[in-house]
């Protein structure tokens, strides 16, 4: 496709950068921003830029947050000696919609894919595995998808944290198998925090 501007050419280059969009709506999107007001574009891109450079990740369990700890782990009415493990952000806004769970979160940053190259050591395990030597966890609930990818980090971090004397559970299969957390909807996901199951029995079926 033949660009009558160089500079619309590079917008749509960026912006079909971004995941499922695709040149025509990159297009789309760039010929909406020019058709704006051009306040709208740079708050926009301010926006944008802020994320990247302001942002920061929660000392404790790495979630996303403004501060050096976010608003979960400083909520003295939240319980502490539970641990919902995650694979990002998105499935830490996804189960506290769910209005159920009452306990902090620890965020992996991605879960073991030998596919994509991802390994343990690129993943928050061992700050986890910190955190329970620490002595003040009593309970770490696995919330990792129900693919292989999932049943493999979740093994290997049960293998990590075995020596420990604290209670490893899984949610319950309430979500489908090979589904991804962050889709699950706010009733399923509720129900699979409350009918977790230990992980020993889990591996056993």
């Amino acid at each position: 496709m033949k660009y009558p501007s160089a500079l619309l050419e590079n917008a749509v280059n960026e912006l079909a950068t971004l995941p499922g969009v695709g040149r025509k709506t990159a297009l789309r999107l760039a010929l909406y921003m020019l058709r704006r007001d051009p306040s709208y574009t740079e708050n926009f891109a301010r926006a944008l830029v802020e994320l990247r450079q302001e942002v920061k990740y929660c000392r404790i369990c790495h979630n996303i947050c403004d501060e050096d700890m976010c608003s979960i782990c400083a909520n003295p009415n939240r319980d502490h000696s539970l641990v919902c493990v995650v694979e990002n952000i998105k499935e830490v806004m996804a189960i506290e919609n769910t209005g159920q769970f009452k306990g902090v979160y620890h965020v992996l940053g991605g879960i073991i894919s030998p596919m994509d190259g991802i390994g343990p050591n690129d993943l928050e395990i061992d700050s986890l595995v910190e955190r329970v030597a620490s002595g003040e966890i009593k309970e770490v609930i696995l919330a990792l998808s129900t693919t292989m990818e999932g049943d493999t980090t979740n093994f290997f971090i049960y293998r990590k944290l075995s020596p420990y004397s604290i209670q490893i559970s899984v949610i319950a299969r309430g979500v489908s198998i090979g589904d991804e957390i962050e889709y699950a909807d706010e009733v399923t996901l509720g129900r699979s925090i409350l009918n977790r199951t230990s992980f020993n029995d889990s591996i056993k079926l």
